[in-house]
């Protein structure tokens, strides 16, 4: 039994978000471009910024893009913020690994990681 042409769906956040292999670490993102949806919910839970907002900082996204990030985000919740937790365990690693030229520097001349009063 086929299906009538007006029963047919279209997968409109298909449109919008992409996961491609080797391309920003295979994390979902807005197609056509190298903003993650982890960028865009960062931006919108974390920055406070709304998808206007959002669409006003990136002028090359659509407002379409940005709703269609935040719909995929809460599709995969767990998803979206285990990858967000683990970036930031990593970079907290890195810092930790490499410390700061400057307060290496700081620490030679003044004994201490502060910068030196005036």
């Amino acid at each position: 039994m086929s299906t009538p042409a007006s029963d047919k769906t279209i997968p409109v956040i298909g449109e919008h978000i992409v996961v491609t292999p080797g391309t920003c670490g295979g994390k979902p993102r807005i197609a056509g471009h190298r903003i993650t949806v982890q960028n865009i919910v960062i931006w919108h839970e974390r920055g406070g910024m709304s998808p206007d907002e959002i669409v006003a900082q990136y002028p090359q996204l659509s407002l379409a893009d940005v709703h269609a990030a935040l719909a995929y985000y809460w599709d995969h919740v767990a998803e979206i913020r285990a990858s967000i937790a683990a970036d930031e365990a990593l970079a907290e690693q890195l810092r930790a690994n490499s410390p700061s030229l400057l307060q290496e520097k700081l620490k030679q001349t003044h004994g201490d990681d502060s910068l030196p009063s005036r």
